[in-house]
């Protein structure tokens, strides 16, 4: 029984690109579960908005399931892209240990740019000692942009993991931060600002066929 892989769309549905970025994430899941039929692939969906990340839709190779699941969508609050990409590593280590998933790519649809620390997420107070740079005990951009930096390098290192970055930032107030995400990750980058399905479903194609070629 040969192993698929598993496809986890980790998507930002905060902020107010978050609709237009969850029904291309949408669309994209639809389109690659629709072809995936013959491949064993499966698909999973993580959206972050709030305080934590969300695991939305499963590992699946059901269509059906899929449509169900992804009816309603989560949008708005914070933006807690450090806990995403933790929940995205555990997902695929549960999903390798079950022998029937042998490759993980997960697909990161975000500016990058994360507000919420891991500690909000897991519940505990933040501690602004932890933090130099830290004003009116909240985080600094730096502390929470090394934190998602951290994790993105613990996904990228784990076996059989690929990590695909796809900056919905607009070209010209683009931060950079998804690109450093990917080169953490050694992963992929791709800016697709009018992020929209099919061309999110392309780029993910592509980067599915060239593992299943190494």
């Amino acid at each position: 029984r040969k192993a698929g892989s598993l496809i986890i769309f980790v998507v930002d549905a905060s902020g107010s690109m978050a609709l237009n970025r969850m029904n291309a994430a949408k669309g994209a899941a639809m389109s690659l579960l629709t072809e995936a039929y013959q491949s064993r692939d499966q698909i999973c969906l993580i959206p972050f908005q709030g305080e934590q990340a969300d695991v939305l839709l499963p590992p699946t190779r059901s269509i059906a399931q899929a449509k169900k699941r992804l009816e309603i969508m989560p949008c708005g609050g914070g933006s807690p892209l450090a806990d995403a990409l933790q929940m995205a590593l555990l997902t695929g280590l549960n999903a390798q240990k079950t022998g029937d998933v042998g490759k993980v790519v997960v697909v990161c649809i975000s500016d990058g740019r994360a507000n919420v620390p891991l500690c909000i997420s897991k519940g505990e107070e933040f501690d602004p000692d932890a933090d130099e740079d830290s004003k009116d005990g909240k985080p600094s951009r730096k502390y929470l942009k090394e934190e998602v930096l951290a994790c993105a390098k613990q996904l990228g290192a784990a076996q059989g993991f690929n990590l695909l970055c796809i900056d919905t930032e607009n070209k010209f107030i683009s931060t950079g931060i998804a690109k450093d995400i990917a080169n953490a990750a050694m992963g992929k980058y791709h800016q697709i600002a009018k992020a929209d399905g099919s061309a999110i479903a392309s780029v993910t194609n592509q980067a599915l066929n060239a593992l299943k070629n190494e």
